[in-house]
C-alpha cells in the first residue's frame, strides 16, 4: 500500500520532484516552479559526459531518466567510480563555489537530463523554504551515501562491501518506483561495479559467486535477484538509515 502511494506521488509529479516531496512539504507554487524549472530537458546518450574534471562548473544537473555517476580518473588511467546517480537525482548543488570540477559526470545509459541555472537555483532557494529544505536534505542524504561509501572501501571486508552496494542499489530503485520486486535490472556493467568498489573484475566476479552461494543474492545478466534480504542484510551489516528511506529492504 504505502510502495502504490509513493509510486503514485512519483508519477504524478515526475522523479524530481517525487523525490523532493520526500524530504519536504511542497506548495503548489514550489512545485509549479520546480516544474518550470526542469522543463528543458534533453536526451542524452549513454556514456556521455554531462561535465569533465577541470571545466568550469555549470548548471545544477537533474536526471529524469537513466543512470549515470560521478568518477574520477587516476595518473595511472585507473577510474574511481565515486557515486550512482538515479532518476530524480540532482548534481552539485553547491559545486559552483568551486573555480573548476574535482570530478566527472557520465550518463550510463540513455538519459533524459534538465539544467537549473544557478541563478534560477539560488531564487528558488532563498525565496521558497519548501524547496531549500528538500534540496539541502538530498544534500544530506548525498553525504551520507559517500560516508557509506568511505567505510565499505577502507574498513568492510569485499563481500560484506559488494553486499552493501547492493542493499543500497535496490533500496534507492525502490523508493523511486524502479521496481517492486524482489529484483531489479541493473543497467551496470561488472567493469563499472568493480571500478566503483575498489576491486578488479576477476575479483568482483568471485565475490559475486560467493555471494551466489550463500543463497543471498545473484547478479546476471543485469538483472540482481536478493533471494534472501535478511541473509544480504546481514551479510553487508546494512543499515538503511542514511539513505533517509520511506521503504524498507525487508517489511
Amino acid at each position: 500500500m504505502k510502495w502504490r502511494l509513493l509510486m503514485g506521488i512519483w508519477q504524478m509529479d515526475g522523479p524530481f520532484i517525487g523525490k523532493l516531496r520526500r524530504f519536504a512539504t511542497l506548495t503548489r507554487e514550489e512545485m509549479s516552479l520546480l516544474r518550470e524549472a526542469t522543463a528543458n530537458a534533453r536526451k542524452v546518450t549513454a556514456r556521455h559526459d554531462l561535465i569533465r574534471e577541470g571545466d568550469r562548473p555549470r548548471p545544477v544537473f537533474v536526471m529524469l531518466e537513466g543512470w549515470a555517476c560521478r568518477y574520477k580518473i587516476l595518473p595511472s588511467g585507473t577510474r574511481q567510480v565515486l557515486a550512482f546517480l538515479m532518476p530524480g537525482d540532482s548534481c552539485d548543488l553547491h559545486i559552483g563555489l568551486l573555480a573548476e570540477m574535482d570530478h566527472s559526470i557520465q550518463t550510463i545509459t540513455p538519459a533524459v537530463v534538465a539544467t537549473i541555472e544557478r541563478a534560477d537555483m539560488d531564487q528558488l532557494m532563498d525565496g521558497h523554504r519548501g524547496v531549500a529544505k528538500a534540496m539541502y536534505t538530498v544534500q544530506l542524504v548525498d553525504e551520507g551515501t559517500m560516508r557509506a561509501r568511505i567505510t565499505s572501501m577502507g574498513r568492510r571486508t569485499s563481500i560484506e562491501r559488494v553486499a552493501h552496494l547492493m542493499c543500497e542499489l535496490y533500496l534507492r530503485a525502490r523508493n523511486i518506483g524502479l521496481t517492486s520486486e524482489p529484483y531489479l535490472t541493473l543497467p551496470l556493467s561488472q567493469l563499472l561495479l568493480a571500478d566503483s568498489l575498489g576491486m578488479t573484475p576477476v575479483h568482483l566476479n568471485r565475490v559475486l559467486r560467493e555471494l551466489r552461494e550463500t543463497g543471498a543474492m545473484e547478479l546476471h545478466r543485469s538483472r540482481l535477484v536478493i533471494s534472501d534480504p535478511n541473509k544480504l542484510i546481514k551479510i553487508a551489516g546494512f543499515d538503511e538509515n542514511y539513505l533517509h528511506r520511506r521503504l524498507r529492504l525487508v517489511a
